[in-house]
């Protein structure tokens, strides 16, 4: 009987690859993966070929991985979201022993009814080929007898995974990387060989990524108005009590709420001292008390993620002091959107900042030189985003349709050579920004931004504050 429940479990998985229900379609298609492999080839150096490996899994625990994040290159030029792949990309057609022209070679997880029952469904070569529309796609498990040598190609560009042992499998990617070193007739030992491969693999990628497509815009402000959504209820909902634990689970509710699949980033949320630690992570502080919560979260949606922060004050009200912190960064965020057009600098756009906080830090007396205003702003002033959260890029200069972010911010940590009142005052505020062709958009302006927009925005009743559950009776037991 189990045999027989085994088998049709597996049929049942099989049959079933491509008829799930109520699943999301706005994702990328198979149309602009394709284009973005055609203009891969079109900045490509003559004779060449590009290898794009797939990331490797991470183990969490014992038998237990981390969900899986595809190599954000990949998933752009494929779609591809499974580990254990290889994408081979030519510069100009090969011919293969019967004589048939193609433009790329994909090599990905087989089919395996039994796995999939367990881990999740698998497209296959046929998923690839009927889904992603790459015609010349195969089982990793065949890259090494497939007949073709990487070596004859003058460039070859690639930009190996790290972070995993290699194994026995040829299927699996460490085996997969072995084949097409020893196709390359690369050895691994060659750092300068590596190193000017990876230089070139992310100078073309990074000049592809760092202008969005129309259809990259679409995901990139769904993304961004999800994570704004998701600073807006929390602004609503914030109180003293809450832990910052509950203040980045309400964050990430509205995001899932709203489809969006995980957060680009680890979220931070740093209350009082902890706003002051610039990629704080924990989280653990059990009680924001009445201190101001710098809260820096992104949702990723579709792979595509946002990245947003507010400062607010737990209170509902900010201090004196905190306002005059608050404004000076508010001001120096003014400062630099000022300057953001096709053909600016991000240089330009910091010096615009820079002046502003050193100024606003002096007038304070928190520093008694304007050069010292780098012991509280000790960031740049932005970066692209896109499939990664600090995404690819190559130009010194920006450019229509490229995504940044502007977030100067302050921070004044206890014990510093400063008058104490303004100790433990932490502010950084971000947003996302489209370069257009005169100016810009600020993607991420439905979240509140002045003091006076974040206190009104704060005074408005949340369904989520009356969201309560009942004490944990295993706390009673351990006091």
């Amino acid at each position: 009987m189990r045999k027989l429940l085994t088998i049709l479990l597996m049929l049942a998985v099989a049959q079933n690859l491509f008829a799930q229900e109520n699943e999301p379609q706005d994702y990328l298609t198979k149309e602009f993966h394709a284009e973005r492999r055609e203009a891969l080839r079109r900045i490509m150096p003559d004779n060449s070929i590009m290898a794009v490996f797939a990331y490797p899994t991470r183990n969490f625990s014992n038998d237990v991985d981390y969900l899986y994040h595809q190599n954000p290159d990949l998933y752009y030029f494929s779609g591809y979201k499974e580990p254990d792949a290889v994408l081979l990309i030519f510069k100009e057609a090969q011919t293969d022993s019967d004589g048939n022209a193609y433009k790329e070679l994909f090599f990905v997880q087989k089919r395996n009814p039994q796995q999939e029952s367990w881990t999740g469904r698998r497209l296959g070569t046929e998923g690839v080929k009927e889904k992603l529309g790459i015609k010349m796609a195969f089982n990793g498990v065949d890259f090494k007898a497939y007949p073709i040598d990487l070596s004859k190609f003058k460039n070859v560009i690639y930009n190996l995974p790290t972070g995993l042992s290699f194994s026995r499998s040829e299927a699996g990617l460490a085996g997969l990387i072995n084949s097409f070193l020893q196709k390359a007739n690369i050895t691994i030992d060659n750092q300068t060989e590596a190193a000017n491969a990876r230089k070139l693999y992310n100078k073309l990628t990074g000049e592809l990524r760092q202008i969005k497509t129309p259809e990259e815009i679409v995901m990139l402000r769904k993304a961004v108005e999800i994570s704004c959504q998701g600073q807006i209820e929390v602004m609503k909902a914030a109180n003293a009590n809450m832990s910052e634990l509950e203040i980045q689970g309400l964050h990430e509710f509205v995001h899932k709420k709203y489809g969006a699949e995980e957060i680009g980033y680890g979220s931070i949320i740093g209350s009082g001292e902890n706003g002051c630690i610039l990629h704080y992570e924990t989280n653990t502080k059990t009680k924001v008390g009445n201190s101001l919560i710098l809260m820096d979260v992104g949702a990723e949606y579709h792979g595509y993620t946002a990245d947003v922060t507010r400062t607010i004050p737990a209170s509902g009200k900010f201090t004196a002091n905190e306002k005059l912190i608050y404004q000076i960064v508010y001001d120096a965020q003014e400062a630099a959107f000022k300057t953001l057009k096709d053909g600016s600098t991000f240089a330009k756009a910091s010096t615009a900042a820079n002046e502003i906080i050193s100024e606003g830090l002096f007038k304070l007396g928190v520093i008694k030189d304007k050069k010292d205003y780098r012991k509280y702003y000790t960031h740049g002033l932005g970066h692209h985003i896109g499939l990664d959260v600090h995404d690819r890029n190559s130009a010194g200069t920006l450019q229509k349709n490229m995504v940044i972010t502007i977030e100067p911010g302050i921070y004044i940590p206890a014990n510093s050579d400063c008058d104490k009142k303004w100790w433990s005052i932490g502010v950084r505020i971000e947003d996302d920004v489209l370069i257009t062709q005169d100016g810009y958009e600020i993607l991420s302006s439905f979240a509140p931004r002045s003091i006076a927009a974040v206190e009104k925005m704060m005074a408005t009743k949340s369904t989520l504050k009356d969201f309560t559950l009942p004490p944990l009776k295993s706390a009673k037991l351990a006091n």
